[in-house]
């Protein structure tokens, strides 16, 4: 049902850290399942130097977050607004269709990230989003 990188994603996640210092924070919940995902970024120079993420969620979900840190780290913030939920499912091998929605937290929760990192430097999110 799973492909062995999202059993490997959910077993030994990357990133699965609460950052206090972080200099953007994106929160999604997905109401449908209960799922909810915090997304942590440092930014330098506009790019992702490090990211980390918390997650409230199923297996797939827990993978889905942990790819989502791979793909956005050391990526420009313009770069990592291009990651798509396809991207996130596509890294992990495929998903199974009814956890595909999984996906989106990781995505949504990065994106949410990037515009609370933009909102708190007060930078324009035209140039951006």
């Amino acid at each position: 049902m799973y492909s062995e990188k999202v059993i490997e994603h959910f077993m030994s996640p990357q990133n699965a850290w609460y950052m206090p210092d972080a200099d953007g924070v994106g929160k999604i919940g997905e109401p449908g399942c209960g799922d909810n995902c915090m997304i942590f970024i440092k930014v330098r120079d506009g790019i992702i130097q490090d990211i980390s993420f918390l997650i409230f969620g199923c297996g797939a979900a827990i993978a889905s977050g942990s790819m989502t840190t791979v793909l956005a780290k050391g990526k420009t913030l313009q770069a990592a607004l291009k990651i798509t939920e396809q991207d996130i499912i596509d890294a992990l091998d495929g998903l199974p269709e009814m956890k595909q929605h999984c996906s989106n937290l990781g995505a949504a929760a990065l994106h949410a990230a990037i515009q609370d990192y933009l909102i708190k430097q007060g930078l324009p999110l035209e140039g951006y989003c």
